[in-house]
């Protein structure tokens, strides 16, 4: 586990960081979870072994009952950062390892306390299957969705295989997978992917709000009934992105793989050729 960082906030309330993500808790027993690494908040395996290691530590804390996960910036989370843009990264992803990461992202899954997204702009690609690890979102009408995986040559993963179809049902993902096709905040409401739309500059509030409805139920009941709704998520995860490393590896050989990575890198439409 990484080692926690004491700082003071801008209004008096102790932050813990672990990596980019830091961590404060409020009187209402409502923790807020923020990733920090704006503008785009892209991921990697040392900012999901964070955010497992934040929801752990407050899954044992007994002043938490529910959390708000958001982002610093424009974006909530913009995946992870195939084309070199942001922090080094390989423009053919190279130093991409699915296996780590996702043993990290079932973290995220396995435990016990409620946790409402607060999505402001983009969650694109494995920064959806991010949001989509909460029990809820909340967005504005600025707030964007895409599961754009094949748009890049490559297969979805983050567990998008199981929680896309849990939120917008079987056939919606389907299209939602093949096409990658952007979808509106008003949209992702309308079809389930989110929950409530707000104003913009009520999404944190808005976010808190609802943690804050969860966090007045009695905590031992709150857990047993997650418990039974989602208790066989982690596994169920564990098994899906297992699949989907072994096809992300195998698309990563192809010429279309290479294609949807330069053409997102210069900003223009792939010429795939299926090979």
């Amino acid at each position: 586990m990484a080692d926690a960082e004491r700082v003071e906030g801008a209004t008096a309330r102790a932050e813990t960081s672990y990596g980019d993500v830091a961590v404060s808790l409020d009187e209402d027993f409502v923790a807020t979870v923020e990733i920090r690494r704006p503008p785009d908040n892209f991921f990697d395996v040392e900012l999901i072994r964070s955010l497992g290691d934040a929801y752990e530590v407050l899954d044992a804390e007994p002043r938490c009952r529910a959390i708000v996960l958001c982002s610093e910036g424009k974006n909530f989370c913009a995946g992870a950062d195939f084309t070199g843009r942001a922090r080094g990264a390989s423009a053919h992803g190279a130093s991409w390892n699915a296996g780590d990461l996702y043993r990290e992202a079932v973290r995220l899954f396995g435990t016990g306390t409620p946790v409402i997204a607060a999505v402001q702009g983009a969650a694109v690609g494995g920064g959806l299957g991010v949001a989509c690890s909460a029990d809820f979102r909340i967005c504005t009408d600025r707030s964007r969705f895409a599961a754009n995986f094949a748009r890049l040559g490559f297969h979805h993963g983050f567990g998008l295989t199981v929680t896309l179809p849990l939120l917008v049902g079987h056939q919606r993902a389907l299209e939602l997978l093949y096409t990658g096709r952007r979808v509106s905040g008003p949209e992702a409401v309308e079809t389930g992917l989110c929950d409530k739309l707000v104003d913009e500059t009520e999404l944190r509030t808005g976010a808190h709000a609802m943690a804050g409805e969860i966090a007045r139920s009695a905590p031992l009941a709150v857990r047993s009934i997650r418990e039974t709704m989602r208790g066989g998520l982690a596994e169920q995860i564990r098994r899906a992105t297992a699949r989907e490393r072994e096809e992300q590896d195998r698309l990563r050989l192809t010429s279309d793989w290479v294609e949807g990575v330069r053409a997102s890198s210069e900003r223009r439409a792939p010429r795939f050729e299926g090979r």
